[in-house]
């Protein structure tokens, strides 16, 4: 039993060290926009570098994960991490912390898509909703952290000193990690059955998880990306600091994770994914209205509806696999954060065309895939212990 507990906290805190990284520069976006002197869409990428830098190396990361210990791994990937971090503290120019971000994110899978598979591979099938629910909680901690870390330190000038700060987290979290996973040898039989990507890609039941996953994450990816600069401008005049303090509400995705674990236990993936379809809905239409009251209320129902999709799809994709959990799973994370990227960036030319209701618009137009997958997920209803 206290080995569990030892294995579930270092888990938990290396994806909330490796997420605490990934959106450390989010909230001071505008404070990057002036200090550079720089456009919108060049800025946002210090944030959707990073996102593609993971989801190109998601699948060399999850090949090697089916093959090889985890712990070597982690302890190289996570000093990888943590350097670049050190190295974006140093940058003075614009295009050179846009290449350090995209370089920490090209070694990040290597403390969360590792994880995940040896998660998938080791635990049986009617406890994997709960846990990748607390795996999903871990990276909503570990995104909230980043937030606050990078937008409450003052003055926001100071971003360089949090991007140190989460340097040294990441550190401590794969020490701990080396020192305290399980010392594990690859499965020689589990490699002759494994998948490749094209097989992966190829099942429509896996494909269409894939998308609505890619698709949930570029709208709740571009809304926090942009919210930054819809509140530093009329009628709400917010600054840096009183800005990230509305991203507090992501520790909804905390409770919401295990929630929908349960909930896709009882009910099926295919009712939460639809009813997060319709709370994410909701949320994008409250997040319009010129009320500070309104714009709270539908983040934190952005985040509810996010995280019940996402939980839902995890889980889904890994009770229809028997072997290849490592691949599948950076497959899900490829299409995940190439989502996210293609959200950002999409997202912030519809803002500059239409400011922030023209990127709301596009996200409303993406919801088609949690509704699509909901759907086809709900005609094959499998319940679950719980």
């Amino acid at each position: 039993m206290k080995t569990d507990i030892k294995l579930q906290l270092i888990v938990f805190a290396l994806v909330a060290a490796a997420f605490t990284t990934i959106y450390i520069t989010q909230p001071v976006l505008p404070v990057l926009l002036a200090e550079f002197s720089t456009t919108l869409i060049r800025v946002s990428m210090t944030v959707s570098m990073v996102i593609l830098g993971m989801a190109i190396s998601n699948l060399p990361f999850g090949f090697l994960a089916d093959r090889f210990p985890i712990r070597p791994i982690i302890l190289i990937g996570g000093l990888m991490v943590a350097t670049f971090g050190l190295i974006c503290a140093l940058a003075n120019d614009i295009r050179f912390l846009i290449t350090a971000r995209f370089l920490q994110g090209l070694f990040i899978p290597s403390m969360t898509t590792c994880i995940a598979a040896y998660l998938a591979k080791t635990l049986p099938a009617e406890k994997l909703n709960m846990v990748m629910g607390s795996y999903v909680s871990a990276t909503v901690l570990g995104g909230m952290t980043g937030r606050l870390i990078g937008g409450l330190i003052r003055p926001p000038m100071n971003w360089r000193h949090a991007l140190v700060a989460a340097s040294i987290l990441v550190l401590v979290a794969v020490i701990s990690a080396y020192k305290g996973l399980p010392k594990t040898v690859p499965n020689p039989a589990r490699h002759e059955t494994s998948a490749g990507f094209l097989q992966f890609v190829g099942r429509g039941d896996l494909l269409r998880l894939y998308f609505c996953g890619g698709g949930s994450f570029a709208i709740f990816s571009s809304i926090f990306n942009y919210l930054p600069f819809r509140l530093s401008s009329a009628p709400f005049n917010y600054s840096t600091q009183r800005t990230t303090l509305l991203y507090l509400v992501y520790v909804v995705g905390i409770f919401m994770g295990p929630l929908a674990g349960k909930a896709s236990n009882r009910f099926g993936t295919g009712r939460t994914m639809l009813l997060g379809t319709f709370i994410l809905a909701g949320a994008l239409a409250l997040i319009l209205f010129p009320s500070i009251v309104m714009v709270i209320s539908g983040l934190v129902f952005l985040c509810a509806g996010f995280f019940a999709i996402h939980t839902s799809a995890v889980g889904a994709l890994n009770h229809k696999l028997t072997a290849g959990q490592g691949t599948a799973n950076a497959v899900y994370v490829l299409f995940y954060y190439v989502g996210g990227w293609t959200g950002i960036t999409l997202s912030g030319f519809f803002y500059n065309i239409g400011g922030f209701p023209a990127s709301v618009f596009f996200c409303f137009c993406l919801l088609i895939f949690p509704l699509v997958t909901g759907f086809l997920e709900f005609r094959n209803f499998k319940t679950f212990p719980v």
